[in-house]
């Protein structure tokens, strides 16, 4: 259904995908077998032909249950996949029918110059600068949580470069504006690419030399105003402890390129911090952010993006427009316009499951009133952060009304001074989840905007310890939202209806796969080694159920992998559930743990950043496809014990059968264990590799290993002595 009148060509359109009738017959389907399952359990409880099945039936019951519920949530996201197109080559006609394009703020977010680059930091805001938009309307925010004075030196380099790297990309009409990415793909030649490649190698050489000396040396300031604002890091400046410091760098009004075009504004933010107040990361920068556009542009559209996120298509503002400037749209309602998160440098196989296809491409599509905010690649409407759409903003200071008009420059004292006075949704690690989740419950709609080119890439990161513990602090951020008053079982359905409900139910239960997958990961194992069967035999009717339950979940999931394009191969899908059943033992056990703690005053948690800093030999590793263990980490002791169970309740079921078999003895009661311990041996292959095989650095400490062979024969003791 495309948005059209008889005055303006249609912004966008939007169809029912017709995998939507599968889908829905299947659960269906599906849906009556889990009762199915669960009068087995209870009748196996009630009736247990031993007493392993009793204490088999009373673990894999609460498993089971949980494996229902995420199911059930996860259809939510099946039942009505949309897919949606933008048009925006009519926007011209549209906005001048209306006007002219909102003004734009882009809010960039950093926090750690050794963790996160500032060059890396430097090259997402000029090629957001760069955008195919009217310049004077275009404001960029940087906010540097980690009180560097590295980081407003590397945006005063940034500042003097851009006024030749913003004509470049106009007069060329390049598509990657990115420059670390133009110059590394760009093989042709020429006076003109050459000199601004080597302005730009000279800019990063400072940035760099900078960053590793640990200040910024006399050598590299060139004017009384930047010695001024980098004379603001005294002793008693830290990261924890500061002032608010508010430097504009570019200002629309005064500032020209080479080429006598206008410059974007170009805002540098550290908020104030004190060491007796805490602070939340993300949240706190963006609401800082928030504040001092509203007093210097307040733009009525905000873009919000993670440091490494650089912009792949500068058409990416216009194309969100085609929704949020739409007049057919019911604008007094739709809050942002969400593009999914894409990854670039992730290797063939994706080991990791770096492009977290599920979140980010597989359910947007199908949430009912748009996708969740992911925290990166988002246009907000400004007054969505200010209420529900029909509620009146009450507000003290008129200036930080979404509907306040800035006038004159941004460089004014009194601008300034109001900026670092005045500094999205607090109570969850996971603010954008959070965020999301109440603006919809408030009334706000979103759109989920995913063009075939990528509007922004990021990098993923590329050891398993980082990747695990940046999924620890997801789960208990999620986890602190599910269990709170505003849980989605609840608050959440009551407010945005039961499919939005349980979308978002899904998420905030992520953190539950543990249950399940740490009880498949040893329960039925562990009977197998003692000769123990837990299952159906093969000739009963209920082996075929388990099968059916089984060969079901992963067929669906494979279709819904596939059908998603954008690499949806075989090889990606095999390594993605690898990865759902590693995190599942542990930074979702561990992140469980820890909210379970910290709920009961016992335990805290912070915010760690995931290093951005790659070192060469982890990227040969990486790109050649092997996993990275290499430090001492509770998470990889359990994730090796596991691995060992398996292995040993494998070759011990085999030489059960065998024996049984010989012997006349029935083994069949056995199967369903066995091909569970051989599921688990192929997935953990890499780490039996990084255990037994290899010797580099990235292999798994001999510390680990040992550790978690006698924590596996505790398990075995302990199951035997039972």
């Amino acid at each position: 259904m495309a948005s059209a009148t008889t005055n303006h060509p249609p912004l966008n359109s939007s169809k029912l995908l017709r995998r939507a009738v599968l889908n829905r017959a299947f659960a269906l389907t599906y849906a009556c077998a889990i009762p199915a399952l669960f009068y087995h359990h209870v009748k196996t409880l009630l009736h247990p032909s031993t007493a392993a099945n009793a204490i088999a039936a009373l673990l894999l019951l609460p498993a089971d249950a949980v494996l229902a519920f995420m199911w059930i949530t996860a259809q939510s996201f099946l039942l009505y996949p949309i897919r949606n197109e933008e048009f925006p080559e009519n926007l011209e006609k549209v906005v001048r029918g209306t006007g002219s394009f909102p003004a734009l703020d882009v809010f960039i977010c950093t926090a750690d110059p050794y963790k996160e680059p500032p060059i890396g930091v430097v090259n997402t805001a000029l090629s957001v600068m760069a955008y195919e938009y009217p310049t004077e309307k275009l404001s960029v925010y940087v906010s540097d949580d980690g009180g560097s004075e590295l980081t407003l030196f590397a945006f005063m380099e940034a500042a003097r470069f851009a006024g030749h790297w913003l004509p470049f990309c106009r007069e060329r009409n390049l598509m990657e504006r990115n420059p670390e990415a133009y110059f590394a793909s760009n093989h042709c030649g020429g006076t003109e690419i050459n000199k601004i490649k080597m302005m730009y190698e000279s800019m990063k050489v400072r940035v760099e030399h900078a960053v590793e000396r640990g200040k910024v040396g006399e050598e590299y300031i060139i004017g009384d105003r930047e010695r001024q604002a980098l004379g603001k890091w005294k002793d008693d400046f830290t990261r924890q402890n500061n002032a608010a410091v508010v430097e504009v760098l570019l200002d629309t009004s005064r500032d020209r390129d080479n080429a006598g075009h206008v410059m974007p504004n170009l805002v540098y933010l550290s908020r104030e911090k004190s060491n007796n107040v805490p602070h939340h990361f993300k949240a706190g920068a963006l609401n800082a952010l928030l504040r001092v556009s509203a007093v210097m542009t307040n733009a009525a559209i905000i873009l919000t993006l993670d440091c490494d996120m650089c912009s792949n298509d500068p058409e990416a503002p216009r194309r969100a427009l085609c929704y949020l400037a739409d007049p057919l749209t019911n604008q007094s309602q739709l809050g942002y316009v969400q593009f999914p998160q894409r990854f670039q440098g992730i290797n063939e196989g994706d080991i990791y499951c770096g492009d977290f296809k599920y979140p980010y491409h597989i359910n947007p599509p199908g949430m009912k009133n748009g996708p969740s905010y992911v925290g990166s690649g988002c246009f907000f409407r400004r007054r969505s952060l200010f209420g529900a759409p029909s509620a009146i903003v009450p507000l003290e200071i008129p200036e930080l009304s979404p509907e306040h008009c800035p006038k004159g420059s941004i460089r004014t004292e009194r601008t300034s001074v109001l900026a670092q006075k005045v500094g999205f949704r607090y109570g969850s690690l996971v603010e954008d989840y959070y965020t999301g989740y109440k603006l919809q419950c408030e009334g706000w709609r979103s759109i989920f905007c995913h063009p075939k080119r990528a509007a922004f890439l990021g990098d993923a990161p590329i050891c398993l310890i980082d990747v695990l513990n940046q999924n620890k602090r997801w789960a208990i951020g999620l986890l602190e939202v599910g269990f709170s008053k505003f849980s989605p079982v609840t608050y959440g359905v009551r407010s945005m209806g039961l499919l939005m409900g349980l979308s978002y139910a899904h998420y905030a239960f992520w953190p539950m796969w543990s249950v399940p997958i740490t009880v498949y990961a040893f329960l039925p194992q562990i009977a197998l080694i003692n000769g123990l069967s837990i299952f159906p035999k093969v000739s009963e009717p209920w082996f075929l159920l388990y099968i059916f339950l089984f060969l079901g979940a992963y067929a669906q999931d494979l279709a819904n992998f596939v059908l998603a394009g954008h690499n949806g191969t075989l090889r990606r899908w095999w390594n993605d559930q690898r990865m759902y059943l590693i995190r599942g033992v542990t930074s979702y056990a561990s992140g469980t743990i820890e909210y379970t703690l910290k709920s009961l005053g016992v335990a805290a948690h912070g915010f760690s950043v995931t290093s951005k800093v790659l070192d060469d030999e982890q990227s040969r590793r990486y790109e050649q496809g092997v996993f990275e263990f290499g430090v001492v980490s509770p998470m990889f002791m359990v994730l090796a014990a596991a691995a060992i169970i398996n292995l040993v309740s494998l070759v011990r079921g085999l030489m059960v059968a065998i024996v049984r078999r010989s012997g006349g003895c029935d083994a069949e009661g056995l199967v369903l264990q066995i091909l569970l311990a051989g599921f688990g041996v192929v997935n953990g292959w890499p780490i039996y590799e990084a255990m037994f095989i290899r010797s580099d650095k990235g292999r798994i400490p001999t510390k680990v290993t040992l550790v978690s062979a006698f924590v596996a024969s505790l398990l075995y003791t302990a199951a035997s002595l039972a």
